[in-house]
């Protein structure tokens, strides 16, 4: 459904004219598990998007709809929401934030329509959480700065969803570039546009797996992973993170970590370094060398 068609659909559901906001999901080239342990990712926006439609109501009511999912939401701005489970956690879970923040989010009605596949692992929840970021604040005129924007979503989805998730998929959604991948550093959030070559195209496969960020796995990764850190921490006290680990003095802990999270120390460390050497092999297009 395109802009035109979103709009046509809210103006038969709310008799008004609405403003449209448009987040992308995104896939990630290389950088798996480490937006969470302050290591480097390099994410490109896609062309499947979230779209949100937005007027403004009298009142203190956000009323919810969505072009995919058939139960509404209405939600009084004044009150504590709870998370449900639904479509609809990420749209409250923002507005809980602008809140906490000091934005006076007004009411309003919103038409969700995404085009991210869900469970795909291609960040829709971050698409809707930006659009919806987006839109709320258009309502009140307030421009915050997109990074600003991308950590206030990630606090929605951490905090109200209840996924320890990292910066990474919201900052791509707010930051991403047509043609270019992008460099983030998640520690400094530090980012950098770059070129894909013009002969690369990215095919994206959908393998029809589904997964729930909030289902329990992708907490416990993110567990184990601070537990390594713990461990870790106790012989080299300058390591805050799995960043901050070298090879050598994850090789010198070997003995003291147990077999799962020593893997998943493993894989950060080094995914880290393929990060780094993917950019520079990039760089010089070459290709064969990106993985």
């Amino acid at each position: 459904m395109n802009a035109d068609g979103l709009s046509a659909r809210f103006r038969e559901m709310f008799h008004s004219e609405p403003r449209i906001f448009v987040a992308p999901g995104r896939v990630n080239l290389i950088g798996e598990h480490t937006d969470y342990n302050d290591g480097f990712v390099l994410p490109c926006a896609i062309e499947f998007s979230t779209r949100v439609a937005i007027a403004p109501r009298p009142g203190q009511k956000l009323v919810l709809r969505s072009t995919e999912f058939s139960e509404p939401f209405e939600l009084n701005l004044q009150s504590s929401p709870k998370p449900l489970g639904g479509w609809s956690d990420y749209v409250v879970g923002v507005a809980v934030m602008l809140r906490q923040a000091g934005h006076v989010i007004r009411g309003a009605n919103l038409l969700v329509h995404g085009e991210v596949p869900i469970g795909a692992g291609l960040s829709s929840s971050a698409a809707i959480e930006v659009g919806t970021a987006l839109a709320l604040l258009s309502s009140i005129d307030a421009k915050p700065p997109l990074p600003e924007i991308a950590k206030l979503c990630q606090r929605a989805e951490n905090e109200f969803v209840g996924a320890r998730v990292g910066i990474m998929d919201q900052f791509v959604s707010c930051l991403g570039k047509a043609g270019h991948a992008l460099l983030l550093d998640c520690r400094s959030l530090h980012f950098e546009h770059v070129p894909m070559p013009r002969q690369v195209k990215l095919v994206i496969c959908n393998t029809m797996v589904k997964h729930e960020l909030a289902g329990g796995e992708y907490n416990r990764r993110r567990e184990e992973c601070e537990a390594g850190v713990r461990i870790l921490s106790r012989a080299f006290p300058g390591i805050k993170a799995l960043r901050d680990a070298t090879l050598e003095q994850l090789s010198s802990c070997a003995n003291a970590l147990p077999p799962v999270i020593y893997k998943r120390c493993l894989h950060v460390v080094e995914e880290n370094q393929r990060v780094v050497q993917a950019i520079k092999s990039l760089r010089v297009t070459k290709l064969a060398a990106v993985s």
